[in-house]
């Protein structure tokens, strides 16, 4: 019998602590896949940050580094000044990534160090009960933002592919979504070209991954991906913000 489908050799057999719904777990399989697939297990160093991922140095089967609170892209810096030929990757969430991290990610991004990015929105802060994030949307309702966020309270979310599009260092800026197969797949597609990025020496490779988070979101899993394209699409549109290799023509 042919084996069609098994579990990546960069994940662990570790049970994953990520509550029903989370789309964490599938982000995991999708960055394990790339490493797999590229055949960089053994010269990985995976960063993990802190939040509802923090853990993630449980989950994949290569080297990895736990950072403080935002500092991953600064440790995946140094990681990778030292061991140059190391393939460095972090994975990070949104209130890590564009809160305590954000002046970390914008000067890693701007000195075009040569490193993966994995940043994961799903517009809230998971680990710490939900209160509201950088990245929650206008009248989103939190544990800190009951009556939903407001523009005049609260201004307005970060569009971090945006952001650092306007940056003359990245080499890759991409956003992808993963609420149905279709997007699941292409999101893969995509962490795979951004690990391919730093193969290739081109520089900063950023994903960002819409994702849910159906219990701080108080709804069901299937409701929560629901919700995700109906409200996050729109806001945060999918799609290439940088590709130093389009211009190539590769």
């Amino acid at each position: 019998m042919n084996t069609v489908f098994q579990k990546p050799e960069t994940l662990t057999d570790v049970q994953m602590h990520y509550c029903p719904g989370c789309t964490h777990g599938i982000i995991h399989r999708l960055v394990a896949e790339a490493i797999d697939s590229l055949g960089v297990r053994e010269q990985t160093v995976g960063v993990a940050s802190v939040g509802c991922s923090v853990f993630a140095y449980d989950y994949f089967n290569c080297d990895m580094q736990q950072a403080a609170h935002g500092r991953a892209p600064a440790v995946a810096t140094g990681i990778k000044r030292v061991l140059p030929e190391s393939i460095v990757f972090t994975y990070q969430g949104d209130g890590d990534l564009a809160s305590i991290g954000m002046a970390e990610i914008v000067h890693a991004a701007a000195r075009g160090e040569n490193i993966t990015v994995i940043f994961v929105n799903n517009a809230i802060y998971g680990m710490t009960s939900g209160q509201m994030a950088p990245t929650s949307l206008l009248g989103q309702k939190t544990a800190t933002s009951p009556r939903g966020r407001t523009v005049e309270e609260m201004g307005y979310p970060i569009k971090v592919c945006e952001l650092l599009a306007t940056l003359d260092g990245p080499a890759y800026l991409t956003r992808v979504s993963t609420h149905d197969s279709r997007h699941v797949l292409q999101a893969g597609k995509a962490i795979k070209k951004a690990f391919e990025i730093q193969q290739q020496k081109k520089g900063f490779a950023l994903v960002e991954v819409l994702s849910t988070c159906s219990v701080n979101w108080g709804m069901t899993p299937v409701n929560a991906l629901k919700w995700m394209e109906e409200n996050m699409v729109p806001y945060y549109p999918l799609g290439v913000y940088r590709d130093v290799t389009a211009k190539e023509g590769n």
